[in-house]
């Protein structure tokens, strides 16, 4: 019986030289010059500055539901028309703006301002949609209550 021997090699990973260390050196960066006012003597001293919330949101108390029977009775009122006529038209346009929703389409409907949907999440019963309504110079009727805001 004859046995080989092969040598044994060995399969560490190549080592590599330490990079040069090369002399760095700091450079400090330029000086600007202090601009002096002409007048300083005679100006006052400044006062402390405090800071400030620039967007501060505020709780909006919500008055009573609009609902379909209402708003239809509102556009007879406002448009003049009968009521077996403006309901099947109130009918229709809820049913375009849902679909629009649906199709997370951006809505530019003046006077009532831009629709924009943030966020949406599918449900087992439906989908819940969180939307930006954007209305310019949006001021309440004389004749509505007023909204009231908290802070």
């Amino acid at each position: 019986m004859t046995t080989s021997t092969k040598p044994k090699t060995s399969r560490k990973a190549p080592t590599r030289k330490p990079a040069s260390k090369k002399a760095t050196t700091k450079v400090s960066p330029p000086e600007t010059p202090t601009p002096v006012r002409a007048d300083s003597a005679a100006a006052p001293a400044a006062a402390p500055v405090e800071a400030a919330v620039v967007n501060k949101l505020s709780l909006v108390v919500m008055g009573q539901e609009l609902r379909k029977k209402e708003l239809i009775n509102l556009v007879v009122e406002r448009s003049g028309i009968k009521k077996k006529d403006a309901k099947p038209v109130v009918e229709a346009m809820l049913s375009v703006l849902g679909e629009a929703l649906s199709e997370n389409r951006e809505m530019v409907l003046q006077p009532l301002g831009r629709l924009k949907i943030q966020r949406a999440k599918e449900l087992s019963d439906g989908r819940a949609m969180v939307l930006k309504l954007r209305q310019k110079d949006a001021k309440p009727p004389m004749d509505a209550p007023a909204i009231k805001v908290a802070e």
